[in-house]
């Protein structure tokens, strides 16, 4: 996954749970606009999400957190 796509996945989730408390749930549609103004990176983020780590509609957003962190430190 490029950074910018994991930089904002991230700030989208921590930006969660200090609105919504420790228990919010995330869909990867969460980290894009109503719009289709970057599909490429739409599919890359779905493809992430679905394929690669098969995650449910909704997750903790705490999970996606250490998802990456961990992929980062790989």
């Amino acid at each position: 996954m490029r950074a910018e796509l994991r930089a904002k996945i991230i700030t989208v989730c921590h930006k969660k749970i200090e609105t919504k408390g420790d228990n919010v749930g995330v869909s990867f549609y969460a980290f894009f606009a109503n719009k289709n103004d970057d599909p490429e990176l739409l599919m890359e983020a779905a493809t992430w999400w679905i394929q690669t780590h098969r995650l449910d509609h909704f997750v903790k957003d705490h999970k996606v957190i250490e998802i990456i962190q961990k992929e980062s430190e790989e």
